[in-house]
């Protein structure tokens, strides 16, 4: 699983926060730039800014966690994304703020460097240099990541943000084990529609989903056991 991948390097990052990089990460980097161009100066920055936008919505769970006296035990960043891993169990209202703070964080990036953009283009000089397009253009692009991030994480599957956000919904209005078997199938009708739509994404888009839900998983859960 890459939630035990190999880490080559650990560093402490904002607020104090333990930061791991694993083995697969580094993988899927030189994959990345090689899909965007090989290693160039436009593949490399584009690996950076995916990474960013992975690193900062992490560190958006841990501000949740930290708000609310929750220690973070690691961040950890895989080729699969990430994720945030706090020290003790909390409650579902803890858990919300938590889980919600990651896709904020994207839609907040989303909206700063949106307004970078439409800032350029009221100071736009009279004739732009190279750089002041190069720049607009990566501000586009790292506001288009950090939408998708933001769209893809509210998906109603298991493990992404928007499933967990789900079932702590649920949890809201129904009993935990209704809860938690609805959330079930959501997961799984979604599951199932998955497997068409990535196929979709890659012809008509080009673009590979590295991520699929798991059908078992979201099985198990409808008939209310553990995932």
């Amino acid at each position: 699983m890459l939630r035990d991948d190999r880490v080559i390097f650990r560093f402490i990052g904002p607020m104090g926060v333990p930061v791991e990089l694993g083995q697969s990460l580094g993988l899927l980097i030189v994959l990345i730039v090689l899909i965007s161009g090989g290693f160039s100066i436009g593949g490399l920055i584009f690996a950076a800014m995916l990474v960013t936008a992975i690193f900062l919505h992490e560190l958006g769970h841990a501000w949740g966690c930290k708000v609310q006296g929750v220690r973070v035990r690691r961040i950890m960043l895989h080729g699969g994304g990430g994720f945030c891993e706090h020290a003790r169990s909390v409650d579902p209202r803890q858990e919300e703020l938590i889980v919600a703070m990651g896709p904020i964080v994207n839609l907040a990036l989303w909206a700063l460097a949106s307004l970078a953009q439409w800032m350029m283009v009221q100071n736009l000089p009279t004739v732009p240099t190279p750089l002041y397009v190069e720049i607009y253009s990566y501000l586009g692009l790292f506001a288009f990541l950090n939408l998708a991030f933001f769209v893809f994480n509210m998906i109603l599957v298991q493990p992404l943000d928007g499933g967990k956000l789900c079932h702590l919904f649920l949890l809201r209005l129904l009993p935990p084990g209704t809860a938690h078997r609805l959330t079930g199938v959501i997961g799984l009708v979604l599951s199932i529609l998955w497997i068409p739509a990535a196929i979709v994404a890659w012809v008509e888009l080009g673009w590979i989903l590295f991520f699929i839900p798991s059908i078992p998983a979201h099985y198990r859960m409808a008939r209310g056991q553990l995932a």
